[in-house]
């Protein structure tokens, strides 16, 4: 089978950034699962399935654009101390939820000082590269419960 809109896609990957640093592999784990065009994994990742069947195997370079977006600096805030008073072993690299007038979204401890935390809410691969080296492990039909949850179950996928 070809992949295409609404087909499943099981894929083993490993992605990089510009420096060779790795970042993500499934190396060892069950493949990744994904319903192709439902906008499960990056846009620039997902558009490069179309038309692969499987075995294929092939390298995505992904700019940020098509990625995880661009850094945006707006999304730095620096909060007072006080304001995680109730957070034990407080560090830098820490990953909170953080409640917004709008939802919730995660922020890195990028700072810390006796008075101040400074907060990023970019996501952690905004404005990289990332390569992926990707092989198809499997290509198939998306069953209708599948479409109607918007994501694939079973091996790979959401178990429920």
């Amino acid at each position: 089978m070809i992949a295409a809109q609404n087909s499943v896609v099981l894929m083993d990957y490993t992605v990089k950034d510009d420096e060779g640093n790795m970042i993500d592999t499934s190396a060892g784990q069950e493949p990744l699962a994904f319903i192709l065009g439902m906008g499960n994994i990056i846009p620039g990742l997902e558009k490069a399935f179309v038309g692969k069947q499987k075995g294929d195997a092939f390298v995505v370079r992904v700019k940020p654009e098509d990625g995880y977006g661009e850094r945006d600096d707006s999304l730095i805030e620096i909060v007072p101390r006080a304001q995680f008073s109730g957070i034990k072993d407080l560090r830098v690299g820490m990953q909170l939820q953080a409640q917004t007038d709008e939802d919730m979204m995660v922020v890195t401890v990028v700072k810390l000082t006796d008075k101040e935390v400074t907060v990023d809410a970019n996501h952690p691969l905004a404005g990289k590269i990332l390569n992926f080296d990707v092989k198809v492990v499997e290509v198939r039909g998306a069953t209708s419960e599948e479409l109607n949850h918007g994501h694939v179950h079973g091996l790979g996928g959401h178990n429920h």
